[in-house]
């Protein structure tokens, strides 16, 4: 139900959602607006323009806003925070999502200058702008909420070296955020999804782990599908809907008195 519906758990307030071109950000953007929040969409890619469509559809009310940057980059960090002070918006709310995949490989042939790109993506930037959203909000003496986008594969995915690496970092990195920033009342939350989809994270997913060989899928990608369910003990993957709800939950004043938690959206996989 939208926020025209009365469902408005978001009204008054402003939710950045990074990686918002992506599945799991762009249907996240939409339920937060749906929910009343006003948005800031922020990424890199053209399908930015597609989630900007599809929140001012969600709440005719709140014209979402366009960010573009790069999560990497310090001086474009610091520079869409200034830009939305000089214009009146301090967030309160961030989905910290921004995130890549890079190459799938067995760690001998990791390719070191893709593995420091994910770590910086996924990390560095991940950082950079929680720092950035703390540093504006701080001040006003407003409490906030961020969750960071961690995954399963912290636990170790074959041939995905950097990016279990990588979301293994988020969730140290939320943790300590939590302690950092509990004296501002700004709490710190991630989730981590396993298998999602439909939508291209899965179907990458699949069909790359059948691309490189491995004593864990097959090389056929139907196989490897159904290898990765029979691994989740719901024999399902889940749908970005269900990943947008947990994180809606840990954003929102339901979620109170919950911070340095990583809450696994896996169907049971671990």
């Amino acid at each position: 139900m939208g926020a025209a519906g009365g469902h408005s758990r978001f009204a008054s307030r402003t939710a950045i959602v990074t990686g918002a071109g992506g599945d799991i950000g762009a249907t996240t953007a939409v339920r937060l607006a749906e929910e009343g929040a006003r948005v800031v969409l922020a990424d890199v890619a053209g399908a930015i323009d597609a989630t900007a469509e599809a929140c001012a559809a969600a709440n005719p009310d709140l014209e979402p806003i366009v960010s573009r940057f790069d999560v990497t980059s310090e001086d474009e960090v610091r520079r869409a925070f200034d830009e939305l002070g000089a214009s009146g918006v301090v967030a309160d709310l961030l989905f910290n999502n921004a995130g890549i995949q890079g190459s799938f490989d067995n760690v001998v042939d990791q390719d070191l200058s893709d593995f420091r790109r994910v770590l910086d993506v996924n990390v560095a930037g991940a950082f950079l702008v929680l720092r950035g959203f703390a540093r504006a909000l701080t001040p006003t003496g407003r409490p906030g909420s961020i969750v960071n986008t961690a995954s399963m594969a912290q636990g170790g995915a074959p041939n995905m070296a950097a990016y279990s690496a990588s979301k293994a970092a988020v969730v140290a990195l939320t943790k300590t955020a939590a302690k950092d920033l509990a004296h501002a009342s700004i709490r710190v939350n991630s989730v981590s999804p396993a298998f999602i989809g439909p939508g291209a994270m899965w179907d990458r997913q699949v069909a790359l782990q059948a691309e490189t060989p491995s004593r864990y899928f097959s090389d056929d990608p139907d196989q490897v599908a159904a290898q990765m369910i029979g691994s989740v003990p719901l024999r399902r993957y889940g749908s970005l809907d269900e990943v947008a709800a947990a994180v809606l939950f840990l954003l929102s004043d339901e979620s109170s008195y919950i911070t340095g938690v990583d809450l696994h959206v896996s169907g049971g996989a671990v």
